[in-house]
């Protein structure tokens, strides 16, 4: 997958079309990637994301879709925030969900035209996700999609330290 490049880096740095949020489905901020997405692109993403309308109370992205605002003050143009599934041992649909996250927000950029896309590890902070059972969904997913979509010049998979790392490496073949 030469159109893959996997990195250790600060998401909120990249300069790409669209970085991916690993979002809660309030879409309201939080922890972890959400939470320094929020920080960095300043309170009007918040503001976007209210303006969202909600599917169900308190839900305004359900678990394995997506949602876009626009970047702010980041470098990205986009913020694709999508809800990956916590890990419950893998047979309540786990992988379909984390599939489903990743490929609306594949989706999303060629119904937008861009070109680059950057992803964090989704699911596998505090939603317990098993990041070498995940890198396997990221490698089916991403490598199927790239396979009949030629629009899409890079995927970033970033790691937010060096076990996601070497995971997403091990699991790319690199």
């Amino acid at each position: 997958m030469t159109r893959v490049e996997i990195l250790q880096a600060d998401i909120t740095t990249l300069a790409v079309d669209a970085i991916v949020n690993a979002a809660n489905e309030r879409m309201l901020g939080g922890g972890g990637v959400d939470g320094a997405i929020h920080r960095a692109a300043g309170p009007e993403l918040l503001a976007a994301c209210r303006a969202v309308p909600e599917v169900a109370p308190g839900v305004r992205c359900p678990t394995g879709e997506c949602r876009i605002t626009p970047g702010f003050n980041l470098p990205a143009k986009w913020v694709i925030h999508t809800v990956g599934p916590v890990w419950d041992g893998g047979g309540y649909g786990e992988p379909e969900l984390l599939a489903s996250c990743y490929r609306g927000a594949l989706e999303l950029t060629r119904e937008r035209g861009l070109s680059s896309i950057a992803f964090p590890a989704i699911s596998c902070g505090v939603y317990g996700y098993p990041i070498d059972a995940a890198a396997a969904v990221v490698r089916a997913t991403v490598g199927e999609f790239l396979a009949r979509d030629d629009a899409l010049q890079r995927v970033l998979l970033t790691a937010f330290d060096a076990q996601v790392l070497a995971a997403l490496q091990a699991a790319l073949g690199e």
